[in-house]
């Protein structure tokens, strides 16, 4: 028999959040549910070279750490981080040029397959080099105290960047230096086909925080209220001056490293256990327990946001490669400063 507390609905005051933030969440890891399932789809298509790197089941924490942030915020995501991208305002079109490497991408057709970034968003693009982009997002946080600007970075990662140098190195001068940084892991408990028991001897990856002087949490990555809280909470302190913070987001990508990892490595029982906690599904079923959505509303949600995928695939594979020459360009900024002989 069902209990009273388990057949109870939720209220927005319970939730403690606006419709309009709730609604917005949910958008957002929608439609990264879209893009991403569309370009694994066109991956098996044979329609762009490469590989491409699915954070599908991993939503509430690839898109919702970046929504509701400043273009002069500036976030630092993985190759799988497609939602950050999303909810920081690149469009399908700039995101699905950049995949099928064409010429009217904002890196022109010179990445890889996933290296999302825009600097008038405040994107770094990011690199395959794992662990690089907490690094970038560290120096950028600096700048900002430099500057006495408040603005804030956001790293997002894997449990697998917490094993490299570099990772250690940024946040060991964040937390010397107090800097306006949140770190984002997103424990999906494989880095690749590694488990999370044979890259640290501990439980809880935020307990790494310890060692830098900051603190760290563990969160349910699923849930886009927890993580919205989470990390508008460690936005606030940060832009107040208080220094980083660490979140742990448990979670899990139901599909492999890349697309061309059958992930044969993991248990089916798995799996399925982190299928039923799918953060889009869960993100409906509070929204219409509030009243906030209803079937009619999502049905016609998905036809428009697939009808912008359709636009932005047909405006992708028309558009051109670039030229060899292009390689040269945009490789140093002109605006460096150049110190003269007397200074």
């Amino acid at each position: 028999m069902p209990t009273k507390e388990s057949t109870k609905k939720a209220s927005i005051e319970e939730v403690g959040l606006s419709q309009e933030t709730l609604m917005g969440l949910y958008t957002v890891m929608l439609r990264t549910r879209l893009l991403d399932e569309r370009m694994r789809k066109l991956f098996r298509q044979g329609r762009y070279a490469g590989t491409y790197f699915s954070a599908v089941g991993q939503e509430a924490c690839t898109a919702v750490p970046a929504y509701g942030l400043r273009d002069e915020d500036i976030i630092g995501p993985s190759h799988r981080d497609i939602g950050a991208s999303v909810a920081k305002g690149l469009t399908f079109k700039e995101m699905v040029a950049q995949v099928f490497a064409r010429s009217n991408s904002p890196d022109k057709g010179k990445s890889h397959p996933c290296h999302y970034g825009l600097r008038a968003k405040g994107v770094i693009n990011p690199a395959s080099t794992v662990a690089s982009q907490t690094v970038l997002a560290t120096g950028c946080a600096m700048a900002f105290k430099i500057q006495k600007k408040d603005n804030v970075a956001v790293a997002l990662f894997g449990e697998g960047a917490t094993s490299r140098g570099g990772w250690h190195e940024a946040l060991n001068f964040a937390g010397v230096h107090k800097l306006p940084i949140i770190y984002v892991c997103q424990n999906n408990l494989w880095a690749e086909s590694v488990p999370a028991s044979l890259q640290a001897g501990i439980e809880k990856f935020a307990d790494r925080a310890k060692a830098y002087g900051f603190p760290g949490v563990t969160v349910d990555g699923n849930d886009m209220v927890v993580m919205h809280k989470t990390v508008s909470e460690a936005v606030k302190k940060a832009r107040g001056g208080g220094g980083p913070t660490f979140i742990e987001a448990m979670t899990y990508r139901w599909y492999g490293h890349s697309e061309i990892d059958p992930a044969d490595y993991r248990a089916k029982e798995e799996l399925e256990y982190w299928k039923k906690q799918d953060p889009v599904v869960r993100g409906e079923k509070l929204l219409m327990e509030l009243g906030i959505l209803t079937n009619d509303k999502r049905e016609a949600m998905i036809e428009e946001i697939d009808q912008e995928l359709d636009e932005a695939i047909k405006e992708a594979e028309a558009a051109k490669y670039s030229e060899p020459e292009e390689a040269y360009k945009d490789v140093y900024s002109d605006n460096f400063p150049v110190l003269r002989e007397e200074e």
